[in-house]
């Protein structure tokens, strides 16, 4: 089959290659002439483990094509998969101005009969006026179904997402529509949710928000243990095997960040108030998030004796997450730039995305690797739990340390074996 995706972000490259290596002919269209050119070599402008060698090899067979055109795409293609950015506007609703743009010039180039799929995360009602935007423009005799197909992909395993998912929704009101998709999603092994676009629509936010307020919930238990003295991880895990709440996501910590949750739990507050409901369990999810990195700001301070003017931290970690270079909304970014605000000197480490942090703080020291972040920091504090932080030789750590303070924002460490070495140690809800 041939289709098109129209974005090369996480979502549209990720997608589109795998279903190229599944033997699709795949075009992707995008805005920006130098990134295309380098996506036909084969350079991809996002990490993601796997996902440069499957492009390779897919623009090599070519059934991975990268275009600038639309009608060079568009018309040959019975499925085309919207997939571009949803950034939210300060007021927390989602900035749909590229989808609308976009919908428009596919709507122009339509010929035959096409699927057009909304696979950005949209607000519910997204649809009905992408429809009115495409009847406008489209040639005559051109005809089109419409289509909700969300994406539920966790970057750093997003390969793996796409092949293996929990469940495949697609949502559309035309039973032919709903055989193309069904067609096209076949070699995929998931649960199939067949729907309306509206409820396809509200999936995605509800599954977000739900996994935010997980994670949100907690943090908030792990205050309150801290306050009581009570051991937070070991009241998450006692709760995790309950089969009706089960363990993942129970995981305290600096907050959550991404380009999904804090935009998606802030979307759906908007929408609620556009239909007249108060969402306030959200937004009670969305405080304790901030809050939570407030927290790690306020440990920080409290470790360095409230002395930060003047003080080296060295921070471990400054992705949202382990397994990607995304710094969208990472929680580093607030607390980096608060200690920064009150004199600290920060030198920081991560293994991959130090060219975006680059783009994001000024006056940061970026660092070879883990130990030279650590020399003579007064305070250590690990921000994102990647594998190799979790293997680091503790008292190689001491020894080039000023101070030996570890604030352990992921709990990646274990107490007794850090205090073991004299290392003075802080996690979260322990």
């Amino acid at each position: 089959m041939t289709i098109t995706f129209v974005g090369h972000g996480y979502v549209g490259l990720v997608t589109a290659a795998v279903f190229a290596d599944l033997g699709n002919t795949v075009w992707v269209i995008g805005h920006t002439k130098e990134k295309i050119e380098n996506l036909k070599k084969g350079i991809i402008p996002i990490y993601e483990p796997g996902l440069s060698e499957i492009v390779q090899r897919n623009v090599n067979a070519g059934r991975l094509l990268f275009t600038l055109n639309y009608d060079q795409a568009i018309p040959s293609s019975k499925v085309v998969f919207i997939a571009v950015g949803t950034p939210p506007k300060q007021n927390g609703e989602a900035d749909l101005s590229v989808v609308f743009e976009v919908a428009e010039k596919i709507g122009k180039n339509l010929d035959g009969y096409t699927v057009v799929v909304t696979k950005s995360t949209v607000p519910v009602g997204t649809n009905k006026k992408t429809r009115e935007i495409i009847e406008k423009v489209k040639p005559q005799k051109a005809e089109y179904d419409l289509g909700s197909v969300p994406e539920f992909l966790r970057e750093g395993q997003a390969i793996s997402d796409t092949l293996h998912p929990d469940r495949i929704v697609i949502g559309t009101d035309s039973q032919k529509a709903r055989e193309l998709l069904v067609e096209l999603h076949e070699p995929i092994d998931g649960n199939y949710v067949l729907t309306n676009i509206e409820t396809a629509e509200m999936i995605k936010y509800a599954a977000n928000a739900f996994l935010a307020t997980k994670i949100s919930f907690s943090n908030a238990i792990a205050k309150l243990s801290e306050a009581s003295e009570a051991d937070g991880l070991k009241v998450l895990e006692g709760i995790g095997y309950d089969a009706r709440i089960g363990n993942q996501f129970l995981s305290p910590g600096a907050g959550f960040g991404g380009s999904c949750f804090p935009k998606d739990v802030k979307a759906l507050i908007s929408i609620a108030d556009s239909y007249g409901y108060d969402f306030e369990l959200l937004k009670a999810v969305d405080k304790i998030n901030s809050d939570a990195m407030d927290d790690i700001v306020v440990k920080a301070k409290k470790l360095l004796g409230n002395n930060v003017k003047g003080a080296t931290i060295g921070v471990l970690g400054l992705s949202f997450k382990p397994n990607t270079d995304d710094m969208r909304d990472a929680p580093s970014i607030p607390i980096i730039n608060a200690l920064l605000k009150d004199g600290a000197k920060i030198k920081a480490y991560d293994p991959v995305a130090m060219e975006n942090a680059k783009k994001i703080f000024s006056g940061v020291e970026f660092c070879e690797d883990s130990y030279s972040a650590a020399r003579d920091a007064d305070l250590l504090i690990v921000l994102t739990e990647w594998n190799e932080f979790k293997q680091l030789d503790l008292a190689k750590i001491k020894e080039v340390m000023k101070k030996p303070v570890i604030l352990d924002g992921r709990n990646i460490y274990n107490p007794q074996e850090v205090k073991r070495l004299e290392i003075t140690y802080q996690g979260v809800g322990r």
